[in-house]
Formats: structure tokens, C-alpha cells, sequence
């Protein structure tokens, strides 16, 4: 289904239907995807940037490289937000949400009074390994949920 759907935008960005996308066509394709235009210096500097056989045109394998380089991205950019937001939590003496450290941070952000033992049982909820504390990953399961 993915492929398929690269596919679709691949051809959608190919307006001479020439199987290539060239600078012009990445910054019109770009342009109406985005709402914004994006300059010709931008777009050529784009297609160079996947270019990887040199001939100034993205064939869809480096059209795929160009779309999947910004998901990734969107996935960095998530990940250091996500571990900003893990960073308020856990605890000042681990990496680990404790429920002490949740009641803190709760408290903090002007949450009613919970005791430890409501943190706890929130904790408990998305704690995977049953060490009774939220590790990066189980916090990041519990804020994709």
C-alpha cells in the first residue's frame, strides 16, 4: 500500500509523465503539496541533495529517498520533544519516571494533589516490565497512545 501510494505522488509530481522529476516539478509538486512556494535554489538543492545518479532528474527510487529523508525527520523531531517532555518527569537522581517524581511534576504544572500511590497506579498502567517506574520507551508508548 505505501509503494502504491508513493507511487501515486511520485506520478502526481511527474507532470510530462516522463517517469523523472526535474527541480521545476519537485518546486510546483512541492508548492501545491505545501501551500507554500518554495524557491527554484531550494527545489535544485533538494533533487541534489538525492540525486544519486547525478543526472538532475529524481527517478522514483530517489523521489521515495527524498519523501522517506523527511519522514525520518519528522521522527527525529518528535523523538527530542517526546524526551524534552520525559525530561520534566523523571526524576532528578535517574532516567526513570518514579511516582514521586510524576506527583512533583503534576503538582507543579498546577494538577490537583495526587498521592503517590494514584501516581503509582498511573504508572502501572503503560509500566511494560513491571519495575514499578516508566523507562523512555514505555513513556513513549503511553504518549502515542
Amino acid at each position: 500500500m505505501l509503494v502504491m501510494e508513493a507511487s501515486s505522488v511520485f506520478d502526481a509530481f511527474d507532470k510530462d509523465g516522463d517517469g523523472k522529476v526535474s527541480a521545476s516539478e519537485l518546486r510546483c509538486g512541492l508548492g501545491s503539496t505545501l501551500g507554500e512556494d518554495v524557491s527554484e535554489e531550494d527545489a535544485a538543492a533538494l533533487l541534489a541533495a538525492v540525486d544519486a545518479d547525478g543526472d538532475g532528474l529524481l527517478d522514483q527510487e530517489e523521489f521515495s529517498r527524498l519523501a522517506g529523508g523527511a519522514q525520518e525527520e519528522d521522527d527525529l523531531i518528535k523523538r527530542k520533544c517526546l524526551m524534552e517532555a520525559f525530561g520534566m518527569y523523571a526524576s532528578s537522581s535517574s532516567t526513570m519516571i518514579t511516582p514521586a517524581s510524576l506527583r512533583r511534576t503534576l503538582s507543579r504544572l498546577g494538577s490537583h494533589e495526587l498521592g503517590v500511590e494514584e501516581c503509582r497506579a498511573m504508572i502501572c498502567r503503560f509500566d511494560l516490565d513491571g519495575d514499578g517506574v516508566l523507562s523512555f520507551d514505555e513513556f513513549r508508548v503511553m504518549m502515542m497512545a
